[in-house]
C-alpha cells in the first residue's frame, strides 16, 4: 500500500519529532526538598558514556515501582533531564514511584533523512536506542537492591522517539528477539506509557508472541510526524497508536487509548502536564491492581489549536 500525499513526508522529516526546548541544558527541578536524584553510568559505548538519573523520595534503597523514561528528539537530539519533564517526574515521585530517565545513542544524528523507500537508518536508530534501554534495564536489575528497584514493577514510558523506543522495548522482549537476549528470560516490563509512539515493522503488522504489557497510548489524530494510524509499503510499515489499539482490542490485550481530535505532535508532550491524573489512574488500575480494562477516550478541546508545524522549507526537500 502506497502512503498518500498527506503522510508521505512522515518518515523523511521524522527527525523533527520534538520541541526545540528539549535541547535545553537546564536540569529537572525537584519540587520537594525530600526528593533526590542520583546519576549512574550504565554503559560505555563506541560513541561515549551513557548515564541514567534516578529520581526518588526517602532513601534510595527503599524498594518502589519504577517508571523508566525515554526522552524524545527524533533520534538526533534531546536530553534525559529536560525541564519539559519536571511536572511528570515530580508527580510520579510524589506518588511514591521512582523515575529513571536514561540516555541512549542518537542513531540518526548526522545521517541522511529516512524516506518511505529507505528506512534502514531509522530502523538502525530504533534498534540502537532499544538496545541502550535494555542495557539500562539490565543495570537496574543487577543493582536492584542497592537502588531500591522493584524488578517486577518496571514501567516503560517515553515521548515521541522515546515512545517509539519504549514500545519497541516491550515488543522485542515479548517476542524474545536477539536484541532482548541480554535481559533475563523471565523478566518482562510491567507496563508501557506512550506519548505519540509507533512501531516500525519489517514483517507486516506487529504481532506479539506473548501478550504485551498493559499499554497506555496518547496520540493526536492530525499527527503528521509519527503516524496516528499507519504508513505502510508492502511488508514494511510504521504502525501508530490507532493501529496498535485496534490490535490490542482484537487480541484482548488490556490497553488505554486517548486520541485527541484535530491535534498533531503536541500530544508527544502535553499529557505529561494535562493528563497526570489519568496516568496515575492507569498505573494504579492496569498495573498495580491488574485490571483487564479496554478503554478508548475520544477527546477534543474546541478552544485549543495545533501549535506544532513542519517548517515549509523542509517539506520541499
Amino acid at each position: 500500500m502506497m502512503p498518500n500525499n498527506k503522510i508521505y513526508p512522515l518518515i523523511a522529516f521524522f527527525l523533527l519529532l520534538v520541541f526545540s526546548s528539549l535541547s535545553s541544558t537546564a536540569q529537572i527541578v525537584l519540587r520537594d526538598q525530600k526528593f533526590h536524584v542520583d546519576t549512574k553510568i550504565f554503559s560505555q559505548t563506541d560513541s561515549g558514556t551513557l548515564k541514567l538519573d534516578i529520581y526518588y523520595s526517602g532513601k534510595i534503597t527503599e524498594t518502589k515501582p519504577t517508571v523508566l523514561f525515554v526522552f524524545g528528539g527524533g533520534f538526533v537530539m534531546g536530553r534525559r533531564d529536560s525541564k519539559l519533564f519536571d511536572q511528570y517526574f515530580n508527580t510520579l515521585i510524589a506518588h511514591h514511584y521512582k523515575v529513571v530517565s536514561v540516555d541512549y545513542r542518537l542513531g540518526l544524528k548526522g545521517k541522511k533523512f529516512p524516506s518511505p523507500f529507505n528506512t534502514s537508518n531509522l530502523k538502525a536508530a530504533i534498534d540502537t536506542a532499544t538496545t541502550d534501554v535494555f542495557d539500562a534495564t539490565a543495570y537496574l536489575i543487577k543493582n536492584a537492591k542497592e537502588l531500591g528497584i522493584d524488578t517486577n514493577m518496571i514501567i516503560l514510558s517515553g515521548s515521541s522517539a522515546g515512545a517509539i523506543t519504549a514500545l519497541h522495548a516491550d515488543y522485542n522482549k515479548r517476542n524474545a528477539t536477539a536484541l532482548a537476549s541480554k535481559l533475563p528470560e523471565n523478566f518482562q516490563y510491567k507496563g508501557v506509557i506512550s506519548f505519540a509512539g509507533a512501531i516500525l515493522s519489517y514483517h507486516g503488522a506487529p504481532k506479539y508472541a506473548k501478550p504485551p504489557a498493559p499499554t497506555m497510548l496518547f496520540h493526536g489524530t492530525a499527527d503528521k510526524l509519527v503516524p496516528y494510524n499507519k504508513v505502510r509499503l508492502l511488508n514494511r510499515g510504521f504502525f501508530g497508536s490507532k493501529y496498535l489499539a485496534r490490535t490490542f482490542k482484537k487480541n484482548n490485550y488490556p490497553y488505554y487509548f486517548q486520541y485527541v481530535q484535530d491535534m498533531g505532535h503536541e500530544i508527544a508532550g502535553s499529557p505529561m502536564i494535562e493528563n497526570l491524573p489519568d496516568i496515575l489512574w492507569f498505573i494504579d488500575n492496569y498495573i498495580i491492581k491488574q485490571k483487564r480494562y479496554f478503554m478508548e477516550v475520544d477527546f477534543k478541546d474546541a478552544d485549543k489549536k495545533p501549535t506544532f508545524n513542519i517548517p515549509p522549507a523542509l517539506i520541499k526537500r
